[in-house]
């Protein structure tokens, strides 16, 4: 059972920045895909961006040349730098991977980010 745990959310102010943080209880070296999702309140879970093998990136178009997902599989972690945030940003943060194609993704619990001023 693979556990992840997300960090580095809080209150931000229009314009500001943030730096989520997924800690993963395994080596993430081999994974097939990792990335964030979020939900606000009232909608769906939503994709925010993705890393996959070979270190390839996605993000959705709402956050694209704000927000920048890394990892760093010395600490096995997963980061997301987030800039220029917007009130439309605020929702509870997801981190998760998938080890192969083929299995699930993993959660963790989520990280509250709210921005406002």
């Amino acid at each position: 059972q693979v556990q992840l745990v997300e960090s580095g959310g809080g209150l931000v102010q229009p314009g500001g920045s943030l730096r989520l943080s997924c800690a993963v209880s395994e080596s993430i070296f081999n994974i097939y895909a990792m990335g964030w999702y979020r939900q606000a309140p009232g909608k769906q879970r939503e994709p925010v961006a993705t890393i996959r093998s070979g270190d390839v990136t996605g993000y959705a178009t709402a956050v694209k040349g704000r927000f920048t997902i890394s990892r760093d599989n010395a600490k096995n972690s997963l980061y997301l730098q987030m800039n220029s945030l917007k009130p439309e940003d605020t929702a509870v943060y997801y981190c998760y991977v998938r080890r192969t194609l083929n299995e699930d993704n993993y959660w963790g619990q989520g990280t509250q980010v709210t921005v406002s001023s």
